[in-house]
Order: C-alpha cells, then sequence, then structure tokens
C-alpha cells in the first residue's frame, strides 16, 4: 500500500509544479503588460530594465530543475511588445524544467519533451494600453481631452 501512495503523491506533484509555474509566469507577465503599456519614447529605457523587472516577478519560482532549469546561458525566454504608442503590450515567458523521476519516461515516449529531456512551458498575456472606454468615449480619446484645456 506504501509503495502505490507514493506513487500517487509523485503523480499528483507534477501537475501542482506545472500550475504554480504557470500562475506565477501569468502573473510576472500581466504586471510586464501593465508596465509596457506605459512605456513612452521620452523615457527611453532599455529592453533590459522593462525584462528585469519581469524577471523579478518570476524569482518566486525556486532555480531547481524540476522548477525552472537554468539550462547553459539559458534561463528565462522573456519576449517584450508594444509600448503606450501601440494599441496594445503582450509579454510572453518561456520556461524549461526536468519532468520528475519516472514521469519523464512517459513524457519523453509521449513526446512532451523535447531532445535533451525538458518539458516547456510558455505563458502569453497580451492586453491594451487604453481601457476600451477611452476611446469610445463621446468626447473623443485622451488627445482631444488634453486639447480641451
Amino acid at each position: 500500500m506504501i509503495p502505490v501512495f507514493f506513487l500517487l503523491i509523485l503523480l499528483l506533484t507534477q501537475p501542482a509544479i506545472l500550475l504554480y509555474n504557470r500562475m506565477v509566469m501569468e502573473n510576472a507577465a500581466a504586471e510586464g503588460c501593465r508596465l509596457l503599456a506605459t512605456r513612452t519614447d521620452v523615457a527611453a529605457y532599455s529592453a533590459d530594465k522593462y525584462e528585469g523587472y519581469v524577471k523579478r516577478r518570476l524569482a518566486s519560482i525556486p532555480p531547481v530543475d524540476i522548477f525552472h532549469a537554468h539550462v547553459g546561458s539559458q534561463t528565462w525566454e522573456i519576449e517584450l511588445s508594444g509600448s503606450e504608442a501601440s494599441g496594445e503590450v503582450s509579454v510572453r515567458i518561456t520556461n524549461r524544467l526536468k519532468p520528475l523521476p519516472l514521469l519523464d519516461k512517459g513524457a519523453s515516449l509521449l513526446r512532451l519533451t523535447d531532445g535533451q529531456g525538458y518539458l516547456t512551458q510558455t505563458v502569453e498575456v497580451t492586453s491594451p494600453t487604453q481601457a476600451a472606454w477611452v476611446w469610445e468615449n463621446a468626447e473623443g480619446g485622451p488627445a482631444d481631452w488634453a486639447a480641451q484645456w
């Protein structure tokens, strides 16, 4: 009975790890979108500043291979696009992790892993730079509001 119990715990642990990673990654991507929505040409911060902001949010994922694998010089793959001037912004985060023992064999048989035996988890969040009510207002958009002053 004890081996079956431990096998059941092992089978439930991997989805819990994937779910935890996904929640943290989605939150970090959403926070990155909020920051990118205020990005202007005047401030002219480099993309490294914004990427660093997202990486600080991702620091709550432990740097252990079953949560997040540091393969060579690669850690997180973060793609940022958009600014205040664009209609929408998006952040895409990709994570690589090792499946737990026994599950790695099943994942490789199902071809869920890459050539090195890592699972890949990707999250993409896209959001508008301005809320819809801003542009649907009868008085016009933000530029019209500023002109009234």
